[in-house]
């Protein structure tokens, strides 16, 4: 039976949108919102109704209404905690993506205008692990004080997505296989994939591996005096940890090409940075392999500076003892979404209720 699907990929400037026929990827775009359409709008939520006509409008050229669609999947942002799969997305869930109850994110926008577009002509609407899914075991939830616990928020969706094309490239068994999966983008996140769960993961926002615009896990005294220096306040603070740090802080710039266009004119020190993001990536993956004792059929690399050969050669270098490597570059955020509800579709998965 064809199904045809509706993705929603909102970002902080563009809304990405396609149509899939069963697995296959019939047309596909990003509208691009301009600085000048965005800053008409106070907040997040006042740009609802500019990126819904912009989808409404995405299907119109194509000559498809909403009625001809089989379902419709937006991305999943900072909902409550939940564990990873499909969801039925309902009015609680958009209420919670409104209200920010884990912070305020382009994404948090995806399920409301999949609800919002769907309802209107009786389409459900999905969503499909979401960046607030939470696996944990126990024991990854400590932090060191009972004021903070560690936080289960990730690249969920490409890294469920890598982990299942792996296991389908290795002819193995998804839900009875370990993997490391390094996702590596604007934002790192590196986690143990235990029989389709992840158990442990840096938070992304604040630890873990320095990336190209965040500075991961920083040394604590220090940072602590930086704080309270009075050179800065807490949003300044917040976007120097997240926007501001990493290769930017570093060398001006969040792009990995640029930075290697420096390293072979003979930049010794843009050289070194790279390295070092690479040093500390390698150390993650180490580290996350402690969780499952090692027991670990590959480590899998996706994200966008998995293009990098050269970032990639030095992580194999370190890591490869640990367990065959994998480079599936790019981001599957797409494809996860519209295959998580297909397989709902077709009855071999059944949707959860948030």
């Amino acid at each position: 039976m064809s199904h045809k699907i509706l993705v929603i990929n909102p970002g902080s400037t563009s809304t990405k949108v396609a149509i899939f026929e069963n697995e296959s990827l019939l047309f596909e775009k990003k509208i691009e919102h301009s600085v000048e359409q965005l800053s008409r709008f106070s907040n997040l939520w006042d740009q609802f109704d500019l990126r819904k006509k912009a989808i409404l409008s995405f299907l119109e050229k194509h000559h498809l209404s909403v009625d001809q669609l089989s379902a419709i999947v937006g991305r999943g942002g900072l909902l409550k905690s939940i564990p990873g799969g499909t969801y039925l997305v309902n009015e609680t869930m958009v209420e919670d993506a409104r209200k920010g109850i884990q912070g305020e994110h382009a994404s948090n926008l995806g399920c409301a205008l999949a609800w919002s577009i769907g309802k209107e002509a009786g389409i459900l609407a999905y969503t499909v692990d979401p960046v607030s899914v939470d696996e944990f075991e126990p024991l990854a939830r400590y932090s060191g004080h009972p004021l903070i616990q560690r936080r289960a928020l990730a690249h969920t969706l490409n890294i469920h997505a890598v982990g299942r094309m792996a296991a389908e490239k290795l002819d193995v068994d998804y839900y009875k296989t370990n993997f490391i999966i390094a996702h590596l983008g604007g934002g790192i996140s590196i986690c143990p994939l235990q029989g389709g769960r992840i158990v442990d993961v840096n938070d992304a926002s604040s630890s873990g591996p320095f990336s190209p615009e965040r500075t991961g896990e920083l040394p604590l005294q220090p940072f602590i005096r930086l704080c309270f220096s009075g050179k800065y306040n807490e949003p300044q603070i917040r976007k120097l940890v997240m926007g501001e740090g990493g290769l930017i802080a570093y060398l001006n710039t969040n792009n990995a090409e640029e930075v290697e266009t420096r390293i072979k004119q003979g930049d010794i020190k843009a050289r070194e940075i790279y390295e070092a993001m690479a040093y500390q990536i390698s150390k993650e993956i180490g580290a996350m392999a402690t969780v499952v004792n090692g027991d670990i059929r590959a480590i899998v690399i996706s994200g966008g500076l998995a293009k990098s050969e050269m970032l990639i050669s030095w992580i194999k270098e370190r890591v490869k003892f640990i367990a065959e490597v994998m480079v599936l570059p790019g981001e599957f955020e797409m494809e996860a979404l519209a295959n998580g509800v297909l397989r709902v579709l077709q009855g071999k998965e059944v949707a959860k209720t948030y």
